[in-house]
């Protein structure tokens, strides 16, 4: 099977609270999304750079919605990579774990009536999970990165990044604070996505771990 390929289009500056990065637009074989990858520092033929994947969550991204940890992931991916100097945040807009944000807005709807984050999907005729991680992998080779340390908690990404020829020497926790609104989705989360969650707050900015200290992944 024929792998999708991206090409970077441009890139521009964006300054931010945490400092300067570039944004990258890129153009894809694969659909017709406008993916993104933001870049702070040098990447380019670089080992254990520091990268999230990061997929479209307009609610919680744009809107800070409490219902999920997308926000919060967000904020500290950069954070995190301003702290260190050098990262990547690859944005992929696949709303709502890749079924849109119609759907995910109904989904919603179906867990205000008991229904958890995973069934809400089925009912709705979707998977659990139908996002596709093969675009990443082709931004970061684009980009030159050599082998990453990964902020997730979802080993299904580590997997599939893994599948698609990523090098990823260790992983890095992102879990969010816990919070009324989001609680029972973290909880699915961890109990039926198999996500690698304590559920509990965030440690400081200070607190970050060297590649050493890093979970490894095998």
């Amino acid at each position: 099977m024929t792998k999708p390929a991206v090409s970077r289009i441009t890139a521009s500056r964006i300054p931010t609270a945490y400092g300067d990065f570039q944004l990258c637009y890129y153009s894809n074989t694969l659909d017709q999304k406008e993916h993104l990858a933001f870049v702070m520092g040098s990447v380019a033929e670089a080992e254990n750079v520091l990268v999230r994947i990061h997929s479209e969550c307009f609610t919680g991204d744009v809107l800070g919605s409490r219902r999920c940890d997308c926000g919060e992931q967000l904020d500290r991916s950069l954070q995190l990579i301003a702290s260190q100097g050098a990262g990547v945040l690859v944005y992929l807009r696949q709303e709502g774990r890749g079924i849109g944000l119609l759907q995910k807005l109904r989904a919603y709807n179906l867990q205000d009536q008991g229904y958890d984050t995973v069934d809400a999907n089925l009912l709705l005729g979707h998977g659990a999970d139908e996002r596709d991680y093969s675009l990443a992998a082709r931004i970061l080779e684009n980009l030159g990165v050599k082998s990453v340390r990964l902020m997730t908690n979802n080993p299904l990404k580590i997997s599939a990044l893994e599948n698609e020829g990523i090098r990823i020497n260790a992983r890095f926790p992102l879990e969010a604070a816990v919070n009324p609104d989001n609680e029972s989705y973290l909880q699915t989360k961890a109990r039926r996505m198999d996500h690698l969650l304590q559920l509990r707050p965030y440690p400081s900015v200070a607190n970050l771990r060297t590649a050493h200290d890093c979970e490894p992944t095998n």
